[in-house]
């Protein structure tokens, strides 16, 4: 049952992801295309940031943006980067589980990406609806709005936009689409409306303009950093490949790219029109109290706005503002994912998953959540204005992009692509990653510092949960299981005992059915003795793909000692209890065993026996002698345990027929204990 039903939704993906349709391109838009999509807002401000305004800077800012979208977002992510999908699923995660096996190594960049991802979640939507909101003070009536203002706004919207969270955005969702598409539609007849009033804008296209402005204007290598906005959102387009598909990422990025490029080429005409009119005497361009002074030379500092024609501008902040909290909302459901994707692949400590609606691969998680909003807060307050903002944008996202880099290089290699191909592309991308590294590390003390921060805490999160597992992969013992057979059936039969229940259920976390780990033994057998009429032992198997779901049954002894091994896809949450139910319920259907009670009054009448899972806790013995740097990953693990779900949540077992049984952890057992006896004389 399980096996088909991943099976079907394979198929379904495979379909999805060679096939095009309106409906596909819509929801696209409205999943995908948030981030980068709302660029505009902000990064010709970053460009510009108090500069002098000249044809120079425009058209070289044009230009490096415009080649930025083209081999950055264009060539790496939806030409190359794309056509690594895990079975339909794509993103920093799913990439890493197709190359891992490659080399152990791997899942550095992989959590370094992660943990970049995670950062510009809490960045995301501070700026975007921050940008937007800022249009306010264009309006006439509002132009003696506040800062604070502007903030408070800003964070009743986005204390909105997290408690609808929980609710889930199946029905608000359908608007996702629309609202997308009338944002770039705006885009695009804004930015053809000023280009008609300056043809000179579009030879920005000319990638001798970008050379110009990055090794001939002073300081120009350092616009980079504010450049590479135009492409924050370029890892969305593959962490999204599983809602959407390849083909409709594919089909709608020409019209997106077409729209973003109109507008910055629009907003180029504008300023240069603007420059040619209010500056012909140069002398007035270097006058700083005239910069101050004049009302039109403050539109400088938020050009999208200023494009507007004035009958507009209302309906424009409003879109804006719309496109925003579309923005926002991907960048958090994308956490969301990214989250309980690490959750699978024992990279992220165990949180709550809930699914608000039925709708497939919608999920909400409580504690990030809280989590993303205290960030965003935090954010807003810090900096109060997009312009700060801007600093503390985009040098976490170049980290992800250097593990994407990585990562798919070796995804090249493991298809057997032509050894200078794939040197050709490390050469390419990590010099221009590294380029847009350094010119985002002059930000570092301007606001860059916080994402670092906290994508440095996210990291070493997944560090920390990574590397205690290998640890404690030293204390694991495993057993030969036929040894420990004869001793099970004597116990089972050992009328002398008290029966412990009649169905005994261990997660066991032996790869191999012939092994049982020592722990395990140790509680049947040692601690208390636990008979049981058939002792079950279930393994869990994470795969490599996303949406496999099947079971494999190993009857060791009829109706006395069974294994049980689930195989899930990275993607899909492991409800054990639901799942070992309807293992059983085939398993009596195809009368493989006898779930019926032995008490002879319940099996007169026919009444199934009871099941008790027990989950194995773990606390760290204080018989260990760790070197210091692994007590103190030990110690930061078992705090990230206390505070995450519990096992037997974790495994979405019933709390009504678990026992949790501590056990310690010695993974360094103290090899020499100095201790002397005392032998006293007799009177």
């Amino acid at each position: 049952m399980f096996r088909n039903e991943a099976i079907q939704i394979q198929r379904k993906v495979g379909k999805q992801l060679n096939k095009v349709t309106a409906a596909g391109l819509l929801i696209a838009l409205g999943i995908i295309y948030g981030d980068i999509g709302t660029s505009p807002l902000y990064v010709f401000s970053a460009i510009i940031n108090g500069r002098v305004i000249s044809e120079e800077l425009i058209l070289g800012g044009i230009s490096c943006i415009i080649w930025t979208l083209t081999l950055q977002t264009t060539l790496k992510y939806v030409i190359l980067t794309l056509q690594a999908d895990n079975k339909g699923e794509g993103g920093i995660f799913s990439l890493y589980t197709l190359v891992r096996r490659r080399r152990k190594w791997l899942v550095v960049p992989a959590m370094i990406g992660g943990a970049a991802l995670l950062s510009e979640g809490i960045i995301t939507p501070p700026i975007s609806v921050t940008s937007a909101v800022e249009g306010l003070t264009q309006l006439p009536r509002l132009a003696g709005i506040t800062e604070m203002q502007i903030v408070s706004i800003v964070l009743c919207i986005i204390a909105v936009l997290f408690f609808m969270q929980q609710f889930g955005t199946a029905s608000i969702g359908k608007m996702f689409g629309p609202i997308m598409f009338i944002w770039f539609g705006m885009l695009a007849v804004l930015g053809v409306f000023n280009i008609v009033d300056d043809w000179s804008v579009l030879k920005a296209f000319n990638p001798v303009y970008a050379i110009r402005l990055l090794v001939q204007y002073p300081g120009g290598f350092w616009l980079l950093g504010a450049v590479f906005l135009c492409t924050t959102g370029a890892e969305a387009l593959y962490s999204d490949l599983g809602h959407c598909g390849r083909k409709n990422i594919r089909v709608t990025w020409i019209w997106v790219k077409l729209s973003l490029i109109l507008n910055y080429l629009g907003q180029g005409a504008y300023l240069l029109q603007l420059k040619g009119k209010m500056f012909a005497n140069s002398s007035l361009m270097k006058d700083i109290s005239f910069l101050s002074a004049n009302p039109d030379v403050e539109l400088l500092r938020n050009p999208f706005f200023a494009v507007m024609p004035n009958s507009f501008l209302l309906i424009g902040i409003i879109i804006a503002t719309a496109a925003a909290i579309v923005a926002s909302q991907a960048m958090i459901s994308g956490s969301f994912t990214l989250i309980s994707v690490a959750m699978r692949l024992n990279l992220w400590p165990k949180f709550k998953i809930v699914y608000p609606t039925e709708e497939r691969g919608q999920l909400f998680i409580p504690a990030i959540n809280a989590l993303l909003f205290v960030g965003c807060c935090c954010i807003v307050l810090y900096f109060r204005n997009s312009g700060s903002m801007e600093a503390a944008y985009g040098l976490a996202i170049t980290l992800c992009m250097f593990a994407t880099s990585i990562l798919f290089a070796n995804y090249l290699v493991l298809h057997r692509v032509k050894s200078v191909l794939i040197y050709l592309y490390l050469i390419v991308y990590i010099t221009i990653e590294s380029s847009f590294l350094v010119a985002n590390l002059e930000k570092f003390p301007h606001g860059g510092f916080a994402t670092l921060i906290v994508g440095g805490v996210f990291f070493i999160i997944m560090y920390v949960w990574h590397k205690s597992r290998k640890i404690k992969n030293r204390y694991v013992e495993f057993a030969r299981l036929e040894n420990y057979l004869p001793v099970l059936q004597e116990l089972s039969n050992d009328q002398t005992i008290n029966k412990y229940a009649t169905h005994l259920v261990y997660l066991s976390s032996a790869n191999n059915f012939k092994e049982i780990e020592y722990k395990i033994i140790h509680s049947i057998l040692n601690k208390k003795p636990k008979r049981a009429d058939i002792y079950w032992f279930v393994h869990v198997d994470t795969l490599d793909d996303p949406y496999t779901c099947e079971y494999e049954v190993q009857t060791i002894i009829p109706n006395e000692v069974i294994r049980v091994e689930f195989r899930l896809g990275f993607r899909q949450q492991p409800k054990i209890n639901l799942m070992f139910r309807k293992v059983v319920e085939d398993m009596v259907a195809n009368k493989e065993v006898n779930i019926t009670s032995r008490y002879e009054s319940l099996a007169r009448n026919n009444i199934a026996g009871d099941f008790e899972f027990i989950v194995m806790e773990k606390f760290l013995s204080q018989d260990n002698e760790l070197p210091f740097f692994e007590r103190l990953v030990m110690k930061l693990y078992f705090w990230l345990k206390h505070i995450s779900l519990s096992e037997e949540k974790g495994f979405g077992l019933d709390a009504s027929n678990v026992t949790v049984e501590k056990f310690p952890l010695v993974v360094a057992p103290v090899k020499s204990l100095k201790l002397k006896r005392i032998l006293r004389d007799e009177e």
